[in-house]
């Protein structure tokens, strides 16, 4: 999937990283708690979070994901959007709920990928 067509799918807006929506994306994952996101999850290029600090960018460069997505209305602070920025990322934010967004993007086709558990 195109990170272009996540923006219109969660009706999105993009707050870094537009020159890279042409991208694609094969998973995705939706985490709050990004210990959880390092030790289970696996070959996921978008995350999909409420939790806003500087931590989710490095956790998901760390990672090797592609897009950040914040959900429920939340808009990260600037530190994390210059950190996202100066590491390649996309990001977006959408005013849909975690449940909802990871929905629209599984039923249009963005797998969930695999859960490591090493």
């Amino acid at each position: 999937m195109k990170i272009r067509t996540i923006v219109e799918l969660l009706d999105a807006k993009v707050l870094c990283g537009e020159d890279k929506l042409d991208g694609s994306v094969h998973s995705a994952c939706g985490c709050d708690m990004m210990s959880d996101v390092l030790a289970f999850v696996k070959d996921q290029a978008v995350l999909l979070t409420g939790l806003c600090n500087p931590q989710v960018v490095r956790t998901a460069v760390m990672m090797d994901m592609r897009c950040i997505v914040f959900v429920r209305g939340k808009l990260p602070p600037k530190d994390v959007l210059t950190l996202a920025d100066d590491a390649g990322m996309v990001v977006l934010a959408t005013d849909e709920r975690m449940y909802i967004a990871c929905g629209k993007l599984y039923t249009n086709g963005l797998a969930g990928g695999e859960v490591g558990n090493d």
